[in-house]
């Protein structure tokens, strides 16, 4: 588990130092923190591992916010909400495009607009911001970032592009070894933690 963020915390140091005053990112900024996104059940592990070992008045407002949100997510969750794994089949999916995209990530100080379990957050979180391919092999940026930079300056700022490879090994081998498998969401990842 700790391979995998030592791997995604170096990609991003290197994109992150080749963006310069492109990438906007900061403490507080926290529009990527709203609109429910999967992650994988190693992330998930990581998260509550990290609110274990948070501090006690810190875990009880993760607790608080958890709690709430899942009292949003619950009716319209697609996929089993016994066991928080999201539905991999093509209703689901459609279904997933719409859904909570208002929704305030759980772990997210309202007060400070910064992350609570910061050291543990998923890897989306920590390589959210640099340029990085998507599935079509576009190059997404956070709208926020790369405002006045020409094609070529975001692609010469491109997260390394072998990263999602080596994330997508690493959650196999994870779920292999815990017997697990699919997705979820941080509110159902740490639900009753």
């Amino acid at each position: 588990m700790d391979d995998l963020v030592h791997i995604a915390d170096a990609a991003l140091a290197d994109a992150v130092r080749r963006a310069g005053g492109h990438l906007v990112c900061k403490p507080g900024c926290s529009q990527c923190c709203v609109g429910v996104f999967p992650i994988a059940l190693q992330d998930a592990a990581r998260l509550r591992d990290g609110l274990a070992a948070a501090a006690p008045e810190r875990a009880s407002r993760i607790r608080l916010r958890v709690e709430d949100s899942l009292r949003r997510l619950e009716p319209w969750f697609p996929g089993d909400r016994a066991t928080g794994i999201l539905g991999e089949d093509y209703e689901a999916a459609i279904l997933f495009e719409e859904f909570a995209n208002d929704e305030v990530c759980p772990v997210l100080d309202p007060t400070t607009g910064t992350c609570d379990l910061y050291a543990a957050r998923p890897v989306l979180c920590r390589t959210f911001g640099p340029p990085m391919r998507t599935e079509e092999g576009n190059l997404g940026t956070c709208e926020l970032c790369f405002i006045h930079a020409s094609t070529e300056e975001i692609a010469a700022c491109e997260l390394d592009p072998g990263f999602p490879a080596v994330e997508e090994a690493s959650n196999a081998a994870f779920d292999e070894a815990h017997g697990l498998h699919g997705e979820t969401l941080v509110a159902y990842a740490l639900r009753g933690v």
